[in-house]
């Protein structure tokens, strides 16, 4: 339903699954078991798997932190999109790299809800792409210290909002892991 022309295709789209960026988000562990086992299935069901990865002044490029989590492991043959800015979208390679697979779905994990997740989801849903957020497989830290809610309510909400997020030609919408069905175009 995409409103981009001659792309059929879904692609998980993982992002930020780093060491550093994860460390302390919330239900850490949980998240990252979620994610790998989507990896997995689209593996299996030969769906792209496309990874991205942040660098900036806090999150140094090549360092330990930077790195993707022990527990996932980009394949050989994945697309990696580094970025500098919180919309994968922006500045990076991203549409090339979609484009040329025919995806004009996503479904995004990954973190953090608040920035990242949000800003990416949005950057897709305005350039034409059907986005769909995994709602147990992305994750936020605590942010509370500079006014924010907790994770937990930060999490909730952003599945609440993207559950029912619409525009003209393109479907949103939340699941969870174990009812993801990448062949399926429209999300519960």
């Amino acid at each position: 339903m995409t409103t981009l022309e001659n792309r059929p295709n879904t692609a998980l789209l993982v992002v930020d699954v780093q060491t550093c960026v994860v460390e302390g988000a919330h239900e850490r562990d949980a998240v990252v078991a979620n994610v790998g086992s989507l990896v997995e299935k689209a593996r299996q069901e030969h769906v792209p798997v496309v990874w991205v990865q942040h660098s900036d002044e806090q999150i140094v490029r090549g360092s330990d932190g930077w790195r993707i989590v022990p527990e996932l492991a980009p394949g050989d043959a994945e697309p990696l999109v580094e970025k500098n800015y919180g919309d994968s979208f922006e500045a990076t390679t991203l549409e090339t790299v979609l484009s040329g697979l025919g995806v004009g779905r996503l479904v995004v994990v990954g973190a953090q809800t608040d920035a990242c997740i949000r800003s990416t989801l949005h950057g897709a849903f305005a350039r034409g792409y059907d986005a769909t957020l995994v709602s147990d497989a992305h994750t936020t830290e605590d942010q509370t210290a500079w006014g924010a809610p907790r994770p937990d309510q930060v999490i909730a909400h952003t599945n609440l909002y993207w559950t029912y997020q619409t525009a003209p030609g393109r479907t949103a919408g939340t699941v969870v892991t174990k009812d993801v069905d990448f062949g399926d175009t429209s999300p519960s």
